[in-house]
């Protein structure tokens, strides 16, 4: 199984001063269900429902494996946030629905884990991701969208240089119920922070 993965997913790390962003892999499954099992309340709020079986071995394959097979098809490109000194896992930030053609888009998402928050991790991490997709995947914009009282990562997606665009009804369903939210995106010509200064 590993080695099919290894196949579906490019050999890629970005480093940051603190923090790298590396594609998931199978070896990275106790990490995963620790910091997720560690979090679960944390999280609740900000995320789609899930099975129990989620955060089991085979939960943690069936869902890397769809990540995995989004690279391979080119419709997303998912890292796991790791510690450079200490390899700690501590989050994740993905792209999604990776659109070509005229479009050239993609939608991002995160989750860092509740001990990482407020320290400028995700801003060093969701820098890098951004760089990847302006970069090397040579895409236009990039989509977020924010549970409206979820002030804590709208004030990330302004501070890295997104701008508000508009409130989307009922958007996504969200810890069980369909929720509005605020979108906002980023141009590949639009200024950026250096996230290291």
């Amino acid at each position: 199984m590993s080695k099919l993965w290894l196949k579906r997913v490019p050999n890629i790390r970005l480093a940051g001063p603190r923090i790298h962003i590396r594609p998931p892999v199978k070896s990275d499954m106790d990490d995963w269900i620790d910091i997720r099992v560690r979090n679960l309340d944390f999280l609740r709020p900000w995320e789609p429902q899930r099975p129990a079986s989620f955060l089991t071995k085979r939960g943690y394959i069936n869902y890397i494996a769809s990540l995995h097979a989004n690279w391979e098809a080119g419709r997303g490109a998912s890292f796991f946030i790791i510690d450079n000194e200490t390899d700690a896992l501590m989050g994740g930030v993905n792209m999604n629905n990776i659109r070509r053609g005229v479009v050239q888009s993609a939608n991002v998402g995160y989750w860092l884990g509740e001990e990482f928050t407020q320290q400028g991790f995700m801003f060093e991490a969701l820098g890098l991701c951004l760089n990847y997709a302006f970069n090397v995947q040579n895409l236009h914009r990039i989509e977020a969208a924010c549970l409206t009282e979820n002030t804590a990562s709208r004030r990330l997606l302004e501070k890295i240089g997104f701008s508000e665009e508009g409130l989307a009804r009922k958007y996504l369903c969200i810890n069980g119920q369909w929720q509005d939210h605020v979108t906002y995106a980023i141009l590949g010509s639009d200024p950026r922070p250096n996230p290291y200064e």
